[in-house]
Order: C-alpha cells, then structure tokens, then sequence
C-alpha cells in the first residue's frame, strides 16, 4: 500500500519545491496544497474505489484485501497527504531541503 500513495507525494513535494524557491518552504507547502490537492484527493478517491470493488467478490479473501487496501488508500489521502506531510513542512521548515536547497535558499546562507 505504501508505493500506491508514493507518487501522490511525489506530486505534491515537487511542487513544494518549486513554490518554496520563491516563497519559502512554510508558504511554498501552502500553495502546493492548494494546487495540487483536488487532483491528489480525486486520484486517492478513484484508487480507494478500485480496491473497495473487491469487496464485492465472493472470494473472503480478495474481499478482505480489497476493503482494508481501499480504507488504507482513503486514510492516506486524506490524513497523509493534506494534514501529516503539510504539517511536517512547516515544523521542519527550510531545513526539509538538506543537503540542497531551493534557490532563494541558496543565495541567503552563501
């Protein structure tokens, strides 16, 4: 389950970085949240879905499976992705980019 939600993180990082170059690492996770959010939300809820049609296999096994990986998915997108790496962002700060830094950064410790 942890390489579905992979690229979702993916997604919503590099954006991070690219809005943290101009407007630092706490405002950059902001507006990536915002940019990226609808689309990482509606992939979570297409994903979670997919899995959950599992649930209704006669096989208990597959049904099983289905429903936890879709309930994981859902957890993921809606707790991982919009409140747990956005808060570790801004707890963290412009210290996230080390070793290398966005370029706004660079310039300020040269």
């Amino acid at each position: 389950m942890a390489a579905l939600g992979v690229d979702y993180t993916i997604f919503l990082v590099t954006r991070a970085r690219e809005e943290a170059a101009h407007h630092g690492a706490r405002d950059g996770m902001i507006r990536a949240v915002s940019a990226t959010g609808g689309v990482i939300t509606s992939a979570g809820i297409v994903l979670a879905a997919v899995f959950c049609v599992l649930g209704v296999l006669p096989l208990v096994a597959l049904t099983q499976i289905g429903i936890i990986v879709g309930l994981g998915i859902l957890l993921d997108t809606f707790a991982v992705r919009t409140l747990v790496i956005p808060a570790l962002f801004t707890l963290i700060g412009d210290g996230m980019w080390w070793p290398t830094f966005p370029n706004h950064i660079d310039h300020q410790h040269a």
